[in-house]
């Protein structure tokens, strides 16, 4: 990625996530109380937080400086990879990857995961099947994911043509929704 693109980036995830609210009921950012007082479902990195599986995510999160962003109002859709799935990247890319001097790559790879809105299952499959098998999904880093359907499950496509497979959906937090993918998804 070259600086220039990084740059636009890491501006284009500033502007949009300087207008997001931020939750100031709470000093925990893991574990913030909820968005409104009438919702009492965990926050998206909350709900990331409270599962093994994440454990992963939640730390390059930390270590982008995402965990404000992702407890504020949104409502956010997070393709959220696993363990398993950090796992697949190369020896040595997570580690590299969550270095305070890789923070804006890492920015921009947790961000291509996140979409402006909350889309349940239900809601992506419609879109798939309305789009003639394909539909482009802007991500808030400003690139795309195209989500398609392979044996009757959800699949995203990143910009360099890898797959990822959704394996677990509608996980609900207080301000949007997760589903779990099986590979990281690279801008």
């Amino acid at each position: 990625m070259n600086l220039k693109k990084l740059m636009m980036s890491s501006l284009l995830t500033a502007a949009l996530f300087s207008t997001a609210l931020i939750n100031a009921n709470t000093n925990d950012p893991v574990n913030p109380a909820p968005v409104s007082e009438n919702d009492s479902k965990s926050t998206i990195v909350g709900v990331a937080a409270s599962n093994e599986n994440f454990t992963t995510l939640v730390a390059a999160v930390k270590a982008a400086d995402l965990v404000s962003t992702l407890n504020s109002e949104g409502p956010f859709t997070v393709f959220a990879p696993t363990n398993d799935a950090f796992a697949k990247l190369p020896d040595g890319t997570v580690e590299t990857l969550l270095k305070a001097e890789n923070k804006g790559t890492l920015t921009s790879i947790l961000t291509y995961h996140v979409v402006a809105g909350k889309f349940m299952a239900a809601d992506v499959l419609e879109a798939i099947k309305k789009n003639n098998g394909e539909f482009v999904i802007p991500t808030v880093n400003g690139e795309k994911l195209t989500a398609s359907l392979k044996d009757g499950k959800v699949m995203l496509k990143d910009s360099k043509g890898n797959y990822s497979t959704v394996i677990l959906t509608d996980v609900n937090a207080s301000n949007g929704v997760i589903h779990a993918i099986d590979t990281v998804v690279m801008p």
